[in-house]
Formats: C-alpha cells, structure tokens, sequence
C-alpha cells in the first residue's frame, strides 16, 4: 500500500559506525552517545544516502524505509518546494580523531566527474566540538609551492614543508572546498557536514581501515590521481561564525555557509523554547544534554549525540532548554544566511568573506 499521501515527521535514523584506526572512544565517553560497540570507533555517519551505507528510518509509519526510498517518495515533502535530484544531498557524520587522520583529499565536482566517475565532488566543514590545547590540523597548501615540490613532499611524507598548519580550538569552523588536502587530529572531536560521497585519494604509505602498509606501486598510483585532483590554491581558514540574539538566551550562531550546506549552532537556555522556521530538510544533532523536540503534533526526546532528519513539511521545530544543538541543511542562501545575517547587522564585504562562492 502506498503512503505518498501521508504527512512527513520528523525521522530518526539508523547510524553507521566506521572502526578506522585514528577512532577511538570519544564519541560514546565525550560526547555521550549510547548503542556504540565496544571497540574503537573513528566516525558514526548520523544522515546518509551514500550507497552501501544508506541510513534507514526506525520509528513511525516510515520505519524500515531507506532516505533513499522517502527521498524518492516524497521528495517535496522532505526537500521544499523547486527542489530537484536523486539522492539526499548531505552527509553528516561525528568523527573521532584520537589518532591522526590520514593526509587525503575529496575530488571537486568537475574532476570527480572527469576522473572518478562520480556525479559530484565532496565538499565539507569540520565543526570542532572538542580538541586538545595545541591540537592543529592541516588544510591546504602553503603558497607558492609548486606540483612537483609537493609531489616530492609527499613521497617522502614530509608534509609540514608544503601543508598549511592550523591551530584547532573548539567552537570553530572549517570550510574544507574539494580538491584541498587535509588532515586534523591527534584528540579532537568533529561534527562533519558534506556533500553526499565517499570519494578521497590518500597520500598515506598505511590504510586507514586497518593501518597495513599500501605498496610501492599502489602508492605512486594512489600519488598520480591526487595530483590531478589537487588544488594548489585552496588555503581556507578556520572561523568562529556569525551570531545572532533570537530570543531571551537564545543564541544562533552561523558556522559556516556556501552552495553544497550551511551549518548553524543553537543554544538554548529555560526561559522560552528555542523556535526555528524553515523551508528546506534540516538535519539536526544535539550536543548538548538531552532535549524535548516538538514538530507539530509529534514531541519526542532527543538524546546526547543523537540525530533527527526534520522534513521541510514540518516548517518549525521547537526546542525545550537548556539546549546546544547543530542545524546542517542544503541553504537558499538569500533566504536562509544572507537575509538574517543583514537584518542582523553584518556588514555585506563581511558576508562575502563568510559565506563560499561557488565554484
């Protein structure tokens, strides 16, 4: 029996869990996150549509149905008005970097469509819920270095003489654009927002899934397609947002803002509900201690480091404080970043700085 015609809720879903090598037991012991296994856990994918690692709805009418299959179902519904495609178009993901993740890279949209087949590049910004003090992360390369300096750097794994060093304090952002090498960790904590893929090219001589050596020649091959992904002239910079007062103790700060997702941080006190009006699917993680969600009719509690997939039908959700929530969503920039960042005073050189062009 078909449900097309059955209102959307909001929708808890299923988690993948990645045992990469850098994971360890932050996400369950820092962040407060039930159900984990007991062994090392480097990422937990909170909403995904990435083929093999679908998320899947558990509670109501909807349970058992991938995103895919509500997407394709009811693609108004979950994604607003005039919105058009084949596949959730966000990932979000808590990443444990206990250890260091390996130097990598995600193709831009043009070369993951040249060279990796793919119908999109990925994208993404590291929100920092918790580091270490003099915890830094590497992201882009340093000016002036040319492709084949950096091809020698990389052979030789010598990578602070050609990779931008950054310092890494919780509460900040990075905009990581396709095609900018990276890598962050030892003892920090991440939120992660993407554009839907799995796509990445390492310069790593060890795998992350399992730390095992990669040999000589799948290391010059893994080498020679980096280097025609890269981007020499990404250097991004770590931000703390833009924020705005919304009410008595209520703060909404913009993390970051571009063409793929915005991201946003809401805090909440007990002297009136966090309330958030929207047109678009907002994928919405606490991290924070356990809330009281209310869409509509529906009120549910939303545990520590737990995700619920708000549908753009629903059109408002309301928060009971304290609360410290993360809002990730595909943005009408005008509507969604520009237009509240304005009426709120920012100065329109500052926006362009903040929020990232397209590519």
């Amino acid at each position: 029996m078909s449900d097309k015609g059955k209102p959307l809720y909001p929708l808890r879903l299923t988690v993948t869990v990645k045992p990469l090598v850098f994971g360890g037991q932050a996400i369950a012991r820092r962040l407060g996150k039930t159900g984990l296994p007991d062994w090392s856990v480097a990422e937990t994918w909170e909403c995904s549509d990435v083929a093999g690692h679908r998320s899947v709805v558990t509670n109501g009418p909807m349970a058992g149905r991938s995103l895919h299959r509500v997407l394709g179902d009811h693609p108004e519904a979950l994604m607003g008005a005039d919105w058009s495609g084949t596949y959730f178009p966000l990932l979000t993901k808590f990443i444990d970097a206990t250890g260091t993740l390996p130097v990598h890279l995600h193709a831009d949209d043009e070369a993951a469509r040249r060279l990796e087949k793919q119908p999109n590049g990925k994208t993404e910004a590291w929100h920092i819920l918790d580091a270490t003090p003099g915890a830094t992360a590497l992201c882009g390369v340093e000016q002036g270095v040319t492709a084949d300096r950096l091809r020698t750097a990389l052979e030789a794994q010598d990578f602070d003489t050609v990779l931008r060093r950054l310092p890494v304090r919780a509460g900040e952002t990075l905009y990581v654009p396709g095609g900018t090498l990276h890598s962050f960790g030892p003892d920090t904590l991440v939120y992660e927002i993407e554009q839907t893929s799995d796509i990445q090219q390492h310069a790593m001589r060890w795998k992350m899934e399992d730390g095992s050596p990669v040999g000589d020649a799948e290391f010059r091959t893994n080498l020679d397609m980096l280097m025609r992904q890269v981007d020499l002239e990404t250097r991004p910079d770590f931000t703390p947002g833009l924020s705005i007062a919304v009410g008595d103790a209520v703060e909404r700060v913009f993390l970051c803002a571009g063409p793929y997702f915005a991201l946003e941080r809401w805090r909440a006190g007990t002297a009136e509900p966090m309330r958030h009006a929207f047109a678009t699917a907002q994928i919405l993680s606490n991290v924070g201690a356990p809330v009281r969600v209310r869409a509509g009719t529906w009120s549910e509690v939303l545990g520590r480091a737990e995700t619920l997939l708000l549908p753009a039908a629903c059109g408002e959700v309301e928060i009971i404080g304290p609360a410290d929530v993360l809002i990730g969503y595909l943005p009408d920039l005008d509507r969604d970043v520009r237009g509240p960042l304005l009426a709120a005073g920012y100065p329109v050189p500052l926006l362009r700085r903040f929020i990232a062009s397209s590519p």
